[in-house]
Parts: structure tokens; sequence; C-alpha cells
């Protein structure tokens, strides 16, 4: 019997600003933290991430490649972010010409266990626990189902 290759979970090359908060274990690398970032346990940030000022990320949450996240934001526990959408019916694995963006607002609360595919989120968005947002959302208000609708303005 072999040996599995064992890679530890680390904070690695992170640009952080002041009073930047994480709670361990996590996994986060080659992503930037703005000023008065909170990161909770169990949670991984990919390269290439951006967290806005003052925003919160509870426990169990994955964000992937291509995420901005804007200021003064809430993760709820267990969000998932999506940067590929299996265009070619089977995952982009190592092409990441495949995959896409996601520009998430200012102001912008998103409910445990939500599931973000590559959209754009303006400010001012509440999205509802367990809701899959599908489409670009362009009207602040609350959001909620699967997938995503506008509960109210």
């Amino acid at each position: 019997m072999t040996k599995p290759k064992i890679i530890e979970a680390s904070i690695r090359d992170v640009t952080c600003g002041s009073s930047v908060t994480i709670i361990q274990p996590v996994n986060i690398y080659e992503c930037t933290l703005e000023d008065g970032t909170f990161v909770g346990p169990f949670v991984e940030i990919q390269k290439r991430v951006k967290i806005g000022k003052r925003t919160k990320i509870q426990s169990h949450s994955f964000i992937c490649e291509l995420v901005t996240i804007g200021m003064d934001c809430f993760i709820g526990h267990g969000v998932c972010f999506i940067n590929d959408l299996f265009s070619k019916g089977r995952p982009a694995g190592g092409d990441q010409s495949l995959w896409k963006e996601t520009m998430v607002g200012n102001r912008v609360s998103i409910g445990s266990n939500a599931t973000i595919l590559p959209v754009n989120i303006c400010d001012d968005v509440v999205i509802g626990a367990g809701a899959v947002v599908t489409k670009n959302i362009i009207v602040p208000g609350i959001y909620v189902g699967n997938p995503a609708r506008l509960l109210k303005k």
C-alpha cells in the first residue's frame, strides 16, 4: 500500500488589510482580504478572490477563483460559489478559460447554504438561506428560492 499525498490546510500568500480576523482551520491562498474582514473556520478562499472591507464570512463556506465580494457583506454558513457552468457537459477541469466571474456588490447578505453561480449581484441585496442564484441580480431587494426570485424590493 502507498501513502497518500497529504497537503495541510493553510493560509498562504494572502494580502490582508488591517484588523483581519481568521478562525482556523481554513484554506486561504493567493487572495486579498481588505480591512476588517472576518473569516470563520472551515472556509476555503481560492486564489484571485477579493473580499471587501468589513465583510464577514461564516464557517464552511467555499469561495472559488474569480469571485469578488464588496464591502460590508455577510456570507452565511455553508455558502458555495461556483465558477464552472459545465458548458461542455462536464467539468472544465484545468481549462480555466471556461470558468466565469462572480461579482457581489456592497451591503449584500447571503443566507446559509445558498449557492451562487457566476453572476453579478448589485448593492443592497439579501439572498435567503438555501437560495440558488442563477441569474444576475440588478434590482436591490430580497431574493429567495431555487432559482432565486425577487420576493420584495
